[in-house]
Order: C-alpha cells, then sequence, then structure tokens
C-alpha cells in the first residue's frame, strides 16, 4: 500500500520563512528545529517558547452517551468530568496495552479529544469501530489548528491577546474564548515540564495569532520546534507512545498507575490490568543516569552484572540535569528500584549507569 503524501499545518510557510529544519512526523512535515534544541529548551525553561502542534490529531465527540462510553473505553474517569475541565487518559486494549494516550477536554455542549498525530488513523478507525448508542463523532483535522505557549513567563506572553483571564485558570483546565480575535479553546496543559497554555483555534487563524505572539514578544517568546519539545518532556518524565506507551506496554508498566481508576466497573483491559497488578512481577519503566556523556537511543541493551535487565526506550542529553545522558528504559523489577547500577550497551560498550525515580526535573 503506498504511504499518503505528507500534510502540512497552516503554518508550514511560516516555519519555512523562520529558517526551521523540517523534517516528517506523524504524517506531517514539521519544524524539530529553528535556533537549535539547546536554545529553543533554555527559551522554555526560563522564558517561554511557542510550539506548532496543529498536527495533533482533534476530534469532537457530541451526544447523551459520550461520558459512559467513552467511560468504558478508557482507565480514568470521564463520566465525572466537570465542563471545563482536562483530563489525560489512556484507551487500553483487551490485554491492557495503550492503543494511545490522549487528553479529554469537557466543553458544555461537546467534548475535545486530542489524540496523538501518528495514531491518527488507527484511533478513528478504533473510535468509529465501538462507537455505540448516542456518539456522534467528527474529524477536526485540516479545520483546526493548535499552538503551545509554554514556560515561566506564559501568562505575560499570551494574556494580552486572549479576551478571558488566563492567569485565573487552574492546572488541567480550559476556557472558551477568544485568541488574537478568533474563537478558540485556550487550556492550561501541555507537554515540557513548565506551565503553559495550548490554544485551539480555527486552522486559518493559527498564523495571526503565531505572527501576534511573536511581534509582541522579541527576546521573550523563542519559535520552538519538535526536537527541544521532545527532551523537555523526557526530563520531565511524561511518556512518549511508542516509547514509552505501546500497544504492548500497559499504562501500569509505563507508571501511569495513578491514571488507572481500578473503582470503575468497567473498562476494556480492566481484568488484564488488575492480574498485572496483582502480580507485580511486570517490567517497568524506570529512569537512568548515566555516568558519563554518552548519548543513548531506543533499543539499546540494558545490563545488570552482565545480563541483560531491559532496554532503552528514550534518551537524550538532559540541559535540565547538569547536561547529563538520561534514558527511559523498560527494567525487570528488581532493576527498576532507585539506586541500582546498570549498564547501558552503546556500540558494543558498556556505560555504567544508575537507575532513578522519575521525574528527572520538576519545576521549583
Amino acid at each position: 500500500m503506498d504511504e499518503e503524501p505528507l500534510r502540512r499545518t497552516a503554518l508550514f510557510e511560516v516555519h519555512r520563512t523562520l529558517g526551521a529544519r523540517i523534517v516528517p512526523f506523524g504524517g506531517f512535515e514539521m519544524p524539530v528545529q529553528y535556533a537549535g534544541i539547546l536554545a529553543e529548551h533554555d527559551a522554555v525553561r526560563k522564558r517561554a517558547g511557542l510550539f506548532d502542534l496543529s498536527h495533533m490529531a482533534q476530534f469532537e465527540l457530541r451526544g447523551d452517551d459520550v461520558a459512559a462510553w467513552a467511560d468504558a473505553l478508557t482507565v480514568n474517569h470521564v463520566a465525572m468530568m466537570k465542563p471545563f475541565q482536562a483530563r489525560y487518559n489512556i484507551f487500553t486494549n483487551a490485554a491492557g496495552g495503550a492503543h494511545d494516550d490522549v487528553i479529554f477536554y469537557r466543553l458544555p455542549d461537546r467534548w475535545l479529544l486530542i489524540v496523538n498525530a501518528g495514531n491518527a488513523h488507527k484511533m478513528w478507525a478504533y473510535l468509529e469501530a465501538e462507537r455505540r448508542g448516542d456518539v456522534q463523532l467528527s474529524d477536526l483535522r485540516g479545520e483546526t489548528g493548535l499552538l503551545a505557549v509554554q514556560g515561566p513567563r506564559s501568562v505575560e506572553v499570551l494574556a494580552p491577546l486572549v479576551a478571558a483571564d488566563i492567569a485565573a485558570l487552574k492546572y488541567y483546565t480550559c476556557v472558551e474564548t477568544t485568541a488574537g480575535g478568533a474563537a478558540a479553546i485556550v487550556a492550561r496543559t501541555g507537554y515540557t515540564g513548565e506551565d503553559g497554555f495550548e490554544v485551539f483555534l480555527p486552522a486559518d487563524a493559527a498564523v495571526g495569532l503565531w505572527d501576534a505572539l511573536l511581534a509582541e514578544h522579541h527576546g521573550v517568546l523563542a519559535p520552538c520546534g519538535l526536537g527541544a519539545r521532545d527532551v523537555l518532556r523526557l526530563e520531565a518524565g511524561m511518556p512518549l507512545y511508542g516509547h514509552e506507551l505501546t500497544e504492548e506496554i500497559t499504562p501500569l508498566q509505563a507508571g501511569l498507575g495513578w491514571a488507572v481508576k481500578f473503582a470503575k466497573p468497567f473498562f476494556t483491559g480492566k481484568a488484564a490490568l488488575e492480574a498485572q497488578a496483582a502480580a507485580n512481577a511486570y517490567p517497568r519503566i524506570a529512569g537512568l543516569v548515566l555516568d558519563g556523556r554518552v548519548p543513548v537511543r531506543a533499543g539499546y541493551r540494558v545490563l545488570r552484572d552482565g545480563t541483560v535487565a531491559g532496554e532503552i526506550r528514550s534518551g537524550s542529553i538532559a540541559p535540565s540535569v547538569g547536561n547529563k545522558s538520561i534514558g527511559t528504559a523498560l527494567l525487570d523489577p528488581a532493576s527498576a528500584t532507585a539506586g541500582t547500577r546498570l549498564g547501558v550497551e552503546v556500540r558494543g560498550t558498556e556505560h555504567p549507569a544508575t537507575t532513578v525515580a522519575l521525574p528527572f526535573y520538576k519545576r521549583g
């Protein structure tokens, strides 16, 4: 089967004009960096960074049965959400593995569901196949954009262009308002470990808001690519689908047990996850900090006393962790205990490392 041609967000020409290095990601041509990953990382941790996340799939859910229907397919509570709440959640398969990790935004008359770009086709097909009762699904890809402003100065940067009082928004809540003069949903959510906001708006309004933000805050706000975003989320201990979560790696293995609500009467994969939790013998995600600065990559073997204990799932040099080499690894339970000395095999050489609890970085 021929692969689909790569798509472009409404901001593609803006990225190119800004000199971004463009790479394929999640079916789109996306900016991986502008000034450089280190400079962009620094902007987010100390000031503010601006991201185009319009490649993320946005699905709209309407109908009287959405809450109960979605509750039965996901590990976290959906029906208990109040209007203008946002909630992290995971759609699981019968074996407890993850179809995708998502965010639900509850609005007074509908729900907005954000799924990973690389899982957009899979998740749309799954939701359509599982649809029951009064549930209407709309695929907003191509119609909507998504910008993120992330960093300690996010309120200062974004507030002048938003009609609502976003400084008053609590973490994981949202508001329907205008941003840059366009109808928008502004949420206090993000994927960097910093304070920040995500702005959902019509695709044809995304360029105007992007330009207005950068024009108003030159020197404070930096355009940032997916490279910096990946380092930021890894330092913050946030999973990336396909790495720390997969169809085979369950939320419990990923350290996301806090999101699994076993008190719910039913959800897909509940029995498998209950059995996994009871046995407590499963390989699990843990953090690793290497003694040296050799970068580690997904798939590298992790050794304990010469025996394979697991494998790296993500890795990077971490500016927020003293420029040390860090990684997540799927490890046997004994090796996942913080303080355990391990080795990572990099091109045939074993490099010493220590298991640490996640996250690597937490904002003060």
